[in-house]
């Protein structure tokens, strides 16, 4: 499965680089725990493989052809620039971007699912990163990339 738990903005996470398709996916990683499909928009369909036990999702997108577009993970492992980020406080996070040449970012509230609280979420439009924070702490994050309707890698 996974030789690491690096995240490479604009490449992919570990071994798992962007741009594979979903069979050549799964032939190298394994069948997923679950799978969900999103056919809502016209423009581009997304399937997500979850292996939840190697703690990421994979995002597939395209219309012609589905490709590996976004990773969204949460093991305890991953790393960014060098530096485990799971647990990380907010301030921790845009420190961490801010030296590796991210200044702009967006902030937003939402409360969860459960109505017990709120997640916060920072978002990197630039480097498509997005992470999550709940009770001040980072909890999981997903970044990705561009992907066009025929499933093409479009410049970030």
């Amino acid at each position: 499965m996974l030789n690491n738990f690096e995240i490479k903005p604009n490449i992919g996470y570990g071994n798992i680089t962007f741009g594979l398709g979903m069979d050549e996916f799964v032939e190298k990683f394994g069948e997923p725990e679950e799978i969900d499909h999103f056919d809502e928009d016209e423009q581009m369909n997304t399937t997500v493989l979850h292996y939840w036990k190697a703690g990421f999702s994979a995002f597939f997108v395209g219309l012609a052809s589905q490709i590996l577009a976004g990773i969204e993970v949460d093991h305890p492992k991953t790393t960014l620039f060098g530096e485990e980020i799971l647990g990380k406080p907010q301030e921790f996070i845009i420190n961490l971007m801010k030296q590796h040449g991210m200044k702009a970012y967006e902030t937003e509230t939402e409360d969860d699912e459960g109505g017990e609280g709120h997640e916060i979420r920072l978002s990197y439009e630039e480097s498509m990163m997005d992470f999550f924070f709940r009770e001040g702490a980072l909890v999981y994050m997903n970044f990705g990339m561009f992907i066009d309707e025929n499933g093409n890698i479009q410049a970030v």
